[in-house]
């Protein structure tokens, strides 16, 4: 594991990243963006799987509160912003910090539930050198569902073994836990929405979602194909809010085949 420092609007944090199948063409590269709760290690082997599937090199790493990263302060509290800022602030520092430049590396963004949202805020504002993305489980709007659940895995965390199962991927679980626990039952998230922004979203969206979500419906992904103008939909049975987790088959082959389609 590699690690890096990123100056950007909220400070200077040190960021864990790991590259993926480093023998490939670094014409193209694929960057995950992991959920809420997530970080390199909880994505565990699929990002490899999927970078091989694909014969391109790939990106991992934890956001600053999560992981290995630096943590975020007890005092910090993150704002219903939270997901604009690493979108627009964060994202654009940490290429730059590695050395990556959009446009002579084409990118293709994967996003995981917050990931997938972050991915969609900066592909509304940063065309330049993306070729794609995958979304899988995103938010582009706050439902009741996301919320009962959230509070759920509050009290899992406060009483049950939630917090000892994060502790093996978050150096500081509170850090990651309360983040993102906190903005997102913030009262003033609930009107959180970026559906004005999927229209500026001009790339091929791969968007895919389980059925038994608890933490979103299909009406996500079908706010996604109804407003963004490039959008194939996939939805998969027997999967909740992990698709990589609970099939992870069925999303290599999908997004695979979908970026072949694009001329991967």
């Amino acid at each position: 594991m590699e690690r890096v420092r990123v100056s950007w609007a909220l400070g200077d944090h040190e960021i864990e990243y790991r590259w993926l199948l480093g023998e490939a063409p670094r014409d193209r590269l694929l960057v995950f963006l992991h959920e809420g709760l997530g970080s390199v290690s909880l994505w565990r082997d699929f990002p490899e799987r999927l970078c091989q599937a694909l014969g391109i090199q790939g990106l991992v790493f934890s956001r600053w509160g999560y992981g290995a990263s630096s943590p975020r302060r007890p005092e910090e509290r993150w704002g219903p912003d939270f997901m604009h800022r690493q979108a627009l602030d964060f994202l654009p520092a940490f290429f730059q910090a590695l050395g990556l430049e959009p446009g002579r590396e084409r990118l293709w963004l994967y996003g995981h539930s917050d990931g997938g949202s972050i991915a969609l805020i900066y592909a509304a504002y940063h065309p330049e050198g993306l070729e794609g993305l995958i979304l899988a489980a995103p938010h582009v709007l706050v439902e009741e569902v996301t919320v009962a659940s959230i509070r759920k895995a509050r009290e899992a965390y406060l009483e049950g073994d939630l917090r000892l199962r994060l502790a093996r991927h978050h150096r500081d679980p509170d850090s990651a836990f309360f983040g993102w626990c906190d903005a997102w039952l913030d009262p003033a998230f609930r009107t959180w929405d970026i559906r004005h922004l999927l229209p500026r979203v001009g790339v091929p969206i791969l968007a895919i979602q389980g059925y038994e979500d608890e933490y979103g419906t299909m009406l996500q992904i079908e706010e996604i194909a109804r407003l963004a103008p490039k959008v194939e939909l996939v939805k998969l049975s027997r999967c909740g809010h992990s698709p990589h987790r609970d099939q992870p088959e069925a999303v290599i082959q999908a997004v695979a085949r979908f970026f072949r389609a694009q001329g991967g």
